[in-house]
Formats: structure tokens, C-alpha cells, sequence
């Protein structure tokens, strides 16, 4: 019985993310959408996606106790009728993720509202066998209920350091306006590599989180 528990707790512990990454809109998240994930004290993250209609460079970084604070540049290629834009986002954890309760965070995306300021809630929680689920309720881009759902492959590789096959995380999430789908592969602790499909076009990242 206490071996059953201690696999469970083990389990529910390795579906978290050991490192936090950048979404595409810049915040810690998952492809396009927030999670409750807070940059630690210390921590910051390097990002970059390319995306059919230009690329995104995100920099975030843990500014004070539970708050993240970071930018987004947005560059669109010629063939794009949109403008370059620059996003300044800020989230605060407002609850930590335990193995029996879910992570809560606020947010907001967009402050300057050069595009769509957006406000948040997002709650984030592991479950045993590496799924992980996320909700979350904005306005602006997410327009009402946003939605993801984990399934990391391998997550005792992440947290006994084996390498014989790099823990990758398979993501299917709803936007509030679309699904995307992808894949967050581990290639060395904080260095990740995603790709996938987003808005019916690909995508392809890598990030850095220290």
C-alpha cells in the first residue's frame, strides 16, 4: 500500500514541468495560452518561435515574490499586412500547485495594448501518470474560456536525469478561438524544443529557462 502511494505521489510530482517555459504570447505557458506557472525567484527564460507569418523573442524573469514580469517581440514578414509589436505581460502566482490542489495565477498580456490587452486566471494541476490540465478564463484574445490538457511521455526521465529518451510532453489546447497541437521536448534540464501545429499552420520554438 505505501509503495502504491509513494508511485502515485511520484507520478503526480513528474507531471509538473521541472522547468517553465515561454509561450508564444510570451508568458509561461503552453502554445498560445497562460498557464499558473510562475517563474521562481531567480529564474528567467529565453524564448524564440518561428511561425509561418514572422517569429516571436520572449524574455521573462521572476521581478519579486510570485511575479513574473516579461516582454514579447513580434516580427511579421512582408507578406503580412500586420506591424511589428512589442508586448509587455506580467503574471502573479496566487496559489502554488500542491499534489492535492491546483496552481492559481492572474495576468495580464498585451499591457500597452498595442494589439489586444488581455486579462487572465489560470489554474494548472498535475495528475498521475503524466497528464496535466490547465483552464482559464480572459478576455481580449482569449475571449472567455481557454482550456489545455498534458500528457508528458517518460517523466521519471526528467527527475532521475536518464537520457535515454528525452522527456517530451504532447500538448493539446483550446485557445478560445482554436485547437493547436504540439510537443514540448526536454533536451537538457531548462532547454526545451517545441513544435506543432497552431491555428492550422506550423509552428516551431526553442526556449531557455534558468
Amino acid at each position: 500500500m505505501k509503495k502504491t502511494i509513494l508511485a502515485a505521489a511520484v507520478l503526480l510530482v513528474a507531471a509538473a514541468p521541472v522547468y517553465a517555459a515561454p509561450s508564444i504570447n510570451g508568458s509561461t505557458g503552453i502554445i498560445n495560452t497562460p498557464s499558473a506557472d510562475v517563474l521562481q525567484e531567480g529564474q528567467f527564460s529565453l524564448g524564440y518561435h518561428h511561425l509561418k507569418e514572422g517569429g516571436v523573442g520572449s524574455f521573462n524573469i521572476n521581478l519579486a515574490d510570485k511575479l513574473e514580469v516579461g516582454v514579447a517581440g513580434f516580427r511579421y514578414d512582408g507578406d503580412s499586412n500586420k506591424d511589428n509589436q512589442t508586448y509587455f505581460n506580467a503574471k502573479f502566482g496566487l496559489v502554488p500547485e500542491t499534489v492535492i490542489t491546483p496552481g492559481l495565477a492572474i495576468g495580464v498580456e498585451d499591457i500597452g495594448n498595442h494589439d489586444k490587452r488581455t486579462y487572465y486566471a489560470a489554474a494548472s494541476k498535475a495528475l498521475p501518470f503524466g497528464f496535466r490540465i490547465h483552464a482559464g478564463i480572459g478576455d481580449g484574445r482569449y475571449d472567455g474560456v481557454f482550456a489545455a490538457i498534458e500528457k508528458t511521455i517518460n517523466p521519471i526521465g526528467v527527475i532521475t536525469g536518464s537520457n535515454t529518451f528525452p522527456a517530451t510532453t504532447l500538448i493539446a489546447e483550446w485557445d478560445g478561438d482554436r485547437m493547436n497541437y504540439g510537443a514540448r521536448m526536454s533536451v537538457v534540464p531548462g532547454l526545451k524544443i517545441d513544435a506543432g501545429w497552431r491555428h492550422s499552420e506550423t509552428y516551431f520554438g526553442l526556449s531557455y529557462t534558468y
